[in-house]
């Protein structure tokens, strides 16, 4: 059994977790969401200051929860990318320090394979191979899971992500900051057929993209045109309004089946018989409720992880590393923050051997 100490801090929440394998012993999450939401979106020197002020408050609280102590743990792990890399070295430089302190192994972790590690926190008998469907604010991407740090990437999208897309349509509503969890709700009572909207279909040129990417751009652009359209016949396009309902489950329809067409597609296509969903937006509604259905029509297994866990957590990162220390996976002391790395270049981050 290997336990970790995680922290994660590439965006605008600051989380630190104890782990041992695949169980959560502690889990500390302080959201920022209240003060970017001023903004209209992250502002990344804010969130940065913020990792500052409560990451040793965080990593105090994840002990007070449990019955462990420094010589109980087994290693440190700190997502170290992508994300915002000022936010990132506040979590990485806190990882640091206590690994020397208390002569720990650091392990950075990839934040995109954190998402897909959430799934073994409810779901510890899954083993690879297996599609990862990661739908994120940040990220949309379909991603063959071989083994621990061995992934390849089939579909991603092309433009905006499945969580920018639904910020900004929030945003064109002016419903507020996260666009999600809003949409989510005025979609349950808005008719989801009330309006056509464009799926994304992309062009393939020659040499150009794969099969199972999406883009969002195109149905970001026909949200605008439709609510300047309804704006110039008179209509009032309030939160509490009928009308705003409908087009927040028009378009949450629309995005949820796209994902899941292409999903389910890939992985008939690659002899896949279970797709694990990660990320913020796997906390939405509409896609669970497609996603379930189309793949229990096509015998698959659908996993999707805790709503606790969907959003950005330590405790995903913890597992992640907690799987690569297992296996002798170290890294430097001297790995840095990168704002972007491709998951298929995990393993670029582990220079050493325990």
């Amino acid at each position: 059994m290997t336990t970790i100490l995680a922290i994660e801090t590439s965006c605008d929440e600051t989380s630190v977790a104890i782990v041992k394998n695949h169980q959560v012993l502690s889990n500390i999450v302080k959201s920022q969401i209240n003060i970017h939401s001023f903004y209209g979106g992250v502002v990344p020197e804010i969130a940065s200051r913020q990792h500052l002020e409560i990451i040793n408050q965080a990593i105090a609280q994840a002990f007070t929860e449990i019955d462990l102590d420094w010589p109980d743990i087994d290693g440190i792990g700190a997502t170290c990318a992508p994300g915002l890399v000022g936010a990132l070295l506040v979590g990485i430089t806190a990882a640091k320090t206590l690994a020397i302190v208390h002569e720990k192994p650091f392990v950075g972790v990839h934040h995109l394979e954190g998402h897909i590690y959430a799934t073994y926190l409810s779901q510890p008998e899954l083993r690879p191979p297996f599609l990862c469907l990661l739908v994120s604010g940040g990220h949309t991407s379909l991603i063959y899971v071989k083994d621990c740090g061995v992934y390849e990437t089939l579909g991603q999208t092309r433009d905006d992500a499945a969580g920018e897309a639904f910020d900004k349509v929030a945003r064109l509503l002016k419903l507020g900051y996260p666009g999600g969890p809003i949409i989510d709700k005025l979609a349950a009572e808005g008719n989801r057929s009330a309006f056509s909207l464009p799926e994304g279909k992309i062009s393939l040129p020659e040499g150009g993209y794969h099969p199972y990417d999406c883009s969002f751009s195109g149905l970001k652009t026909a949200v605008l045109r439709l609510i300047q359209k309804l704006e110039t016949e008179g209509h009032e396009l309030l939160p509490e309004s009928s009308i705003t309902k409908d087009i927040a489950a028009s378009f949450q329809e629309t995005v949820a089946k796209g994902l899941t067409k292409r999903a389910i597609a890939c992985a008939l296509d690659y002899g896949l018989n279970t797709i694990a969903i990660g990320g913020g937006v796997a906390a939405n509604s509409g896609l669970r409720w497609h996603l379930s259905r189309a793949a229990s029509k096509n015998n698959l297994q659908v996993l999707f992880p805790p709503l606790k866990f969907c959003t950005d957590n330590a405790a995903m990162i913890g597992c992640a590393a907690a799987d690569h220390l297992s296996r002798g996976h170290i890294s430097s002391l001297n790995l840095g923050a990168s704002s972007r790395m491709a998951i298929k270049d995990v393993m670029e981050l582990y220079s050493a051997m325990r």
